[in-house]
Order: structure tokens, then sequence, then C-alpha cells
């Protein structure tokens, strides 16, 4: 038996690929606390639901899990606790009330201020610039006085280009706000379209801060992602880069990856490592790159402060990060570092729609010789083949053709 019990926030894919990596590695059955019970982990085998009806409310959930820490301590005083998440919002709930859920688990994300540096997109700029990464030039709208009489929006610099890709500074203030028209990620083509969108961000109550950012040209093939883990001592210990072959267009979902080929490139590998290990960060990062293809720079748009949704490209590519964080937070030996570096396709959509969206030929004989090959899907998980979840999986499958018809039905050169 394990000596430790996983508890993961929240029961989407990103969450599913953390409680598939802990159970291969341990035989460990993690517990999920949610609200809802979303394909990714219905009829799922290798985990047990924990259900709480206001797992999206911060007071509430802090409680909840307090609760339970004190249930599952109680039962077994000898087995540690390993609390988990993989969204913004959940992270940063957990570092603002680290203190109290200290008391029970074992937390291990890094510091507050850190988290608010990093996943704030004016100061991650901050950051990136003075390690001299390159980052797109950016505009940042300020919401918080939004309520007084007479607001208006900061007049859009002169020398911002369009078009400009539009997003939250901190998307853990974005995550719960929901209206009509809600993207994840805008594109805007003119002056005039920005300002509509910011007086309607005001109406709809949010008073955070928005960036508007210069387009760097490119479709999805130009994406990259860097995941790393930073150990105990400081040390970054794991690194993996993918190149992403094509992302989800759904509003709600606009710039999550749905296919990516594991690659390790030096040239954002190292930037990164550089600057995670210039802050006292702890615990896993993911980078979102974009390659101009004009001219071949590498530059980076974001860091979020957690492993990211397909942490499950980096066991594919030969290191199972959950081995690497347990090593390090449960076992106390902090893993020697390590450049995960194999050649795998990750894909949660099926082949033959993903090749619709390839179009460099090099680029799709070498999806189609790794398709050959098998791709991987965290939720194809021999493991946890029941007939149920066979259909879950093929619904959500199936159901790829339906929203890439709808929002992208072919490939563009920017990825909008």
């Amino acid at each position: 038996m394990a000596s430790f019990q996983p508890i993961i926030l929240g029961g989407d894919l990103g969450a599913y690929a953390l409680a598939r990596e802990l159970n291969d590695a341990y035989g460990v059955k993690p517990i999920m606390v949610t609200a809802y019970n979303p394909n990714a982990i219905r009829d799922s085998a290798i985990i047990t639901r924990h259900e709480f009806a206001e797992a999206n409310e911060e007071g509430p959930l802090v409680e909840e899990l307090l609760r339970l820490g004190k249930d599952l301590r109680t039962r077994n005083p000898k087995r540690r606790l390993l609390l988990l998440a993989n969204t913004d919002w959940r992270i940063h709930v957990l570092a603002s009330h680290r203190e109290e859920l200290e008391r029970y688990y074992v937390v291990p994300i890094p510091p507050l201020d850190v988290i608010e540096q990093v996943s704030d997109k004016q100061g991650f700029e901050r950051l990136a610039t003075a390690q001299g990464m390159p980052v797109p030039k950016s505009f940042y709208e300020d919401f918080s006085g939004a309520d007084t009489n007479g607001w208006q929006p900061q007049p859009t610099p002169a020398d911002l280009a369009f078009p400009v890709v539009a997003k939250p500074a901190d998307s853990s203030e974005y995550e719960n706000l929901m209206f009509e028209g809600r993207q994840k990620v805008y594109r805007i083509d003119t002056n005039e379209q920005l300002t509509a969108l910011w007086h309607r961000l005001a109406d709809a109550g949010f008073r955070g801060t928005f960036v508007a950012q210069e387009l760097v040209e490119g479709d999805d093939t130009e994406m990259y992602s860097v995941t790393a883990y930073v150990d105990s001592t400081g040390t970054v210990s794991l690194l993996c880069s993918a190149r992403v072959l094509l992302e989800e267009h759904h509003p709600a979902t606009l710039g999550n990856p749905c296919s990516m080929i594991t690659e390790p490139i030096d040239e954002i590998l190292q930037p990164a490592k550089r600057f995670l290990e210039s802050l006292p960060y702890r615990g896993f990062a993911n980078f979102d790159v974009k390659r101009d293809p004009n001219t071949g720079k590498f530059y980076f748009l974001e860091v979020n402060p957690r492993i990211g949704r397909n942490s499950f490209y980096v066991y594919g590519a030969g290191i199972n990060p959950m081995e690497v964080l347990v090593s390090d937070v449960i076992d106390g030996h902090p893993m020697a570092p390590r450049v995960a570096d194999g050649e795998v396709l990750y894909s949660i959509i099926p082949d033959r729609l993903l090749l619709r969206y390839v179009v460099d030929p090099d680029l799709k004989a070498q999806v189609r010789r790794l398709q050959k090959a098998g791709r991987i899907n965290p939720q194809r998980n021999p493991k946890d083949g029941g007939f149920k979840r066979w259909l879950h999986l093929t619904e959500s499958e199936l159901n790829q053709y339906r929203k890439f018809g709808k929002y992208y039905p072919k490939p563009t050169d920017t990825g909008f």
C-alpha cells in the first residue's frame, strides 16, 4: 500500500491525467474532489470521487478540504496526504490557504507571492525581459476602477499593432466569470473592437486586468509548450518540451493544445530553466511559447504556476512527472535533473481529424509515422477500460468533429 494518498481538485482531462500518472506509478487510487461528474472521470476504476456541490467556491472548498483532511488523517495517521490541482483558480485557492491546509496536506506549489508575480502577465513580462526572454509587445487595461461613474478605458497606444490577442492578465480572476460571448482568448482586429471588448468586460463585472498582446504570426503548429518541475532545493529537475499541432477552438477552451509532438528544444528549455531558477520557485510550471515562422524567433507568451492540462505528454516523452514530484516531496529524495527527450504523438482527437489541420507536408509525414506507432491519450488507459468508460471516450472524441466543424472548419495562417 502506498505511503501517501493523493487528493486532486477537479475532474477534467488534466486532473484525470494526474490521477493516471499516480495510479500507474504507485497503484494508488486518488480521491477527486468535484462538484460534477464529467466524462473525463465518469465510471473510472482508478479514482474515488468525492462529490462536493460547492467545490467551485473558495470558502466552502477550503472548509471541505480541512474536514476531509482531518477525517483521512484520523483513519490513517501515518499516511501522508498529497493535495494537487491543475487550474489557475484552484492553485491560487491552495496558495492563499496554505497555512491551514498544511495541517493535513503536503501542498507542492509555489509561494503565493511568486504565483501572483508569474501568473500576472505584466509581472511575467517584466521578469522574462530581465532574463532576456523575448515577449510580444503588450498593452494592459486595468478594470479596478470600472465601478466609478464615467469610467472609460485608456486610449490604445499608437504603437500597438493590430491584430492583437486579448486575454486576462491573471486568468484565476477570470476563470469563474460568466457572460454572453465570453471567450478564453479574443482575437481583435481593430481599435474599435478592442474598446467594445473593454466595455463588455466592465459591464460583466470584471475588475482585474486584461492584456492586449500583439499577435505573433503563424498557425497552431507554431505554438510550443514547456513543462518544468522545480524541486525543494530550488533546482529544475524536470524539463520537457512539445510542439503543438492543433489547439482547441471552442470559445471556452480556446488555446488549449489537443495534439502535440514531444521533442527537446534547447532554445526554449534553457531560458525556462534560467527563469525559474532566478525565483524562489517550487513545484511545476508550464510555459506557452510561439515561434514566428518568418524569423524563427521564439516568443514566451506566459507561464502557468502548475503542471498544465496536457502533462501526459511528459510521461509519453519518457518521464512520469508524478514520480519526480513524489520522490521529492513525499520521499524527501529530489531526483537528478533530467530532460524528457522521447518522441511521441500526444493527441486527444481522432487521427483523421488531426490530419485535416496539419498542412506542412513534412510535418504531416511525421504525424502519420507517429500515428502508426500509436498516439497517446491519458484516457486511453488499459487499466481503466470498462465498456462505459470506452463509450464516454468515444463520445468525447467524436464530439471533436462537431466542435471543430463549428468553430474552426479549416486551418488558417494565424490559428484564428
